[in-house]
């Protein structure tokens, strides 16, 4: 079964080798370039491992790591660094990261070294239920209610529906949409994402008197109690 993992990598091709290769292994992959929006997202959302680049804009990986730690934040998390002197490698170490791992870089160590530290106990309990105010998704029944009524949805608009409650209260854009629930690399310049979010709205939405999916104009969704 494929863990969750978020890469904080701000070289786009070596992020995306990443991103492509943890997935054809089955996991589900997020990225972000930059160290302020690697610390809110590893804040806001759990994942099971997080792998990182040391050298990233706007927060270094070590000021990432220090802050997630004293956040309690216990993610398991493998730095990845040009740094690969054994005096960094024991910052990256004592600084709370559980591996380091020099570039250049092989796929396959990193895959048996992040297969190492999903291995650990410890990791955070798996999340069974998905909750926004009255509306509850149980992923292990694969049944949604809101306000104990059971809703019909397709497989796809199930696994919509997930990943805006796992982005809960969060923009979440078209072509984060489009990468991780169709697996494009491109926007198709079609209609594909408001159709299928217009169908889920009407299903979730429909008959309540609280809207909780809303559209972000300019920037894609948010599912929220807020208006």
């Amino acid at each position: 079964m494929g863990a969750k993992i978020l890469v904080v990598e701000d070289d786009a091709d070596t992020a995306q080798y990443l991103l492509d290769s943890l997935r054809q292994d089955g996991h589900t992959v997020e990225h972000v370039a930059d160290g302020r929006d690697a610390l809110y997202i590893a804040t806001a959302a759990a994942f099971d491992a997080i792998i990182m680049d040391r050298m990233i804009p706007g927060l270094d990986g070590l000021s990432v790591l220090k802050a997630l730690r004293a956040a309690d934040v216990d993610t398991p998390l493998m730095i990845l660094s040009a740094l690969g002197q054994l005096d960094e490698r024991v910052k990256g170490l004592r600084a709370g990261g559980d591996d380091y791992l020099p570039k250049p870089f092989a796929y396959s160590e990193l895959s048996a070294r992040l297969d190492n530290l999903l291995r650990r106990p410890g990791r955070r309990e798996v999340v069974a239920v998905l909750r926004c105010a009255d509306l509850e998704m149980d992923l292990l029944e694969r049944r949604v209610t809101r306000a104990g009524t059971r809703l019909d949805l397709l497989p796809r608009e199930f696994k919509l529906l997930e990943y805006l409650l796992k982005h809960r209260d969060r923009v979440v854009t078209r072509t984060m949409l489009l990468e991780q629930l169709w697996d494009y690399r491109f926007d198709p310049h079609t209609s594909l994402i408001d159709t299928h979010v217009s169908r889920l709205r009407k299903k979730i939405d429909e008959g309540f008197a609280q809207p909780l999916l809303h559209t972000v104009r300019g920037s894609g969704y948010r599912l929220s109690e807020r208006p």
